[in-house]
């Protein structure tokens, strides 16, 4: 028999980039007590721990995830939980593992046991080589080359048979690099637009990992928040991609970001390394088109890349000053 949804919601990857502050948003919504967090591992903050509920939870572990689902009925889960783009290359059966089989255990969960809507992260790493690289297409050829990708978008096609078979309510973005300031890097092809801030108020030089004129889709992580709730709050009848939408805000290489950060930071400089997730990001779109998340629910950015480094470089000296 299956449970009846509360209006609890399951956050599953709370400790992430992402997680964090989903978490936090969605607690602002709909009550902290109403919003569970789980990870693999607790909370290091003690503001963090007392938030709101919290479960540890590894998404491998299906019987301990059932058990959670049980015990709170949530009416919606965001399974966030995933190995990213360059630790994945380094072990790439683990990857899969995590990225597949966390995915199958959320998606039968939430049939199983009545869930309303499931939201599972997608990303730009499902396209590849072949992929046209300026305003990449919501279909067009994909190919991804990497462990992170190929998971990625087989995801895509099974949230889109879980809708279709089992009518289960699943939502998707494919997400460009985020960028935010509550957390560090986590292991992404694109974090160096992360580092790089944290680089520039420490007063240290950076040396990036990409070549300067890599241009790489990018969102500042309020955007990527907004483009979240959107998509979920959206009436089910709008949501006419079932596999993942494009999103878009802003392109940018690292010489541009370097310049933007130096009207701050006048005496702040990179130097440039590439290593293997230069490969990465040659396979890569530099921009794309997400007019279809336009046109089904209304998906407008607020942020360009100077106002975004104002607000990041504002945060983080503040962080900086409160430590002291």
């Amino acid at each position: 028999m299956q449970s009846t949804p509360s209006d609890t919601i399951l956050v599953i990857g709370a400790g992430g980039q992402l997680g964090l502050e989903l978490t936090h948003e969605l607690r602002q919504i709909y009550g902290a007590s109403n919003v569970v967090a789980a990870d693999v591992r607790a909370p290091q903050n003690a503001d963090a721990q007392e938030a709101g509920p919290f479960e540890l939870l590894d998404v491998l572990d299906k019987p301990r995830l059932e058990e959670v689902m049980r015990q709170y009925k949530p009416k919606q889960v965001y399974h966030l939980a995933a190995l990213l783009s360059a630790t994945a290359e380094k072990n790439p059966k683990f990857g899969w593992q995590l990225n597949m089989d966390g995915l199958f255990h959320v998606l039968d969960a939430a049939v199983d046991l009545g869930v309303q809507q499931v939201y599972w992260p997608s990303s730009i790493a499902v396209f590849g080589p072949d992929t046209p690289r300026e305003n990449t297409p919501q279909l067009t050829v994909m190919n991804p080359n990497t462990v992170y990708g190929i998971s990625k978008l087989a995801g895509e096609q099974w949230c889109e048979w879980y809708f279709r078979k089992h009518g289960l309510d699943v939502r998707s973005l494919r997400y460009p690099g985020l960028i935010g300031y509550k957390s560090l890097p986590g292991g992404g092809t694109t974090d160096y637009a992360v580092d790089i801030y944290h680089k520039a108020v420490a007063g240290q030089a950076y040396e990036c990992f990409l070549e300067q004129d890599t241009y790489l889709p990018m969102m500042y992580m309020p955007d990527a928040l907004k483009a979240t709730l959107d998509l979920m709050h959206a009436p089910a009848d709008n949501i006419k991609v079932r596999s993942s939408y494009n999103l878009g805000a802003m392109s940018f290489s690292p010489e541009e970001i370097t310049r933007s950060i130096q009207r701050h930071y006048p005496d702040f400089r990179v130097t440039y390394q590439p290593d293997s997730r230069q490969q990465i990001a040659n396979s890569w779109p530099a921009s794309i088109d997400d007019s279809k998340a336009r046109q089904d629910w209304g998906w407008q950015p607020q942020f360009t890349l100077d106002k975004m480094t104002d607000d990041m470089l504002l945060h983080l000296k503040q962080m900086v000053t409160l430590a002291v």
